[in-house]
């Protein structure tokens, strides 16, 4: 199903997620863990806090009661935590851990929640809903160096 428009600038900041995720597992070999834990602190800090903080006071007030939103809540707080790990004593581990963690999010909500919510929400609501979000969200677009890390 195409993505309303409504919740396009969500899905942006999805796909800015799947992109810090994708170049950072591909930055792991390198060894520069802490340059690659510094970019998702960077991006976390910039983008994906204004991202779970616009679903916890827009969107998801709107939904009717849904268990896939308290899922959602609590990945959030554990990407939240991540990042405190990440920030005060980064590993590849905590690297891996944060982008396996953050791209099955990102899917949940674009797969499940986006697309019940696109069925569900009165039109009213979700137009409100939509503008808010439009006006409150922050996106950013990151490079990890002036040349790309190889394909391998």
């Amino acid at each position: 199903m195409l993505r309303d428009r409504r919740l396009i600038p969500l899905s942006r900041q999805h796909q800015h997620a799947l992109a810090l995720c994708v170049l950072t597992r591909r930055g792991l070999p390198s060894g520069e863990i802490a340059g690659l834990a510094g970019k998702i602190v960077q991006t976390f800090e910039i983008e994906l806090a204004n991202h779970f903080e616009l679903e916890e006071q827009v969107l998801f007030p709107i939904c009717p009661p849904l268990a896939l939103i308290a899922e959602l809540i609590q990945e959030h707080r554990r990407l939240e935590n991540l990042v405190a790990g990440l920030r005060t004593e980064p590993s590849a581990e905590l690297l891996e851990e944060f982008c396996a963690l953050l791209t099955a999010h990102v899917r949940k909500e674009e797969r499940d929640l986006f697309e019940q919510v696109q069925n569900i929400l009165p039109a009213g609501a979700f137009d409100r809903a939509g503008e808010e979000i439009e006006r409150r969200a922050v996106l950013a677009c990151f490079s990890y160096s002036e040349k790309p890390p190889s394909i391998t």
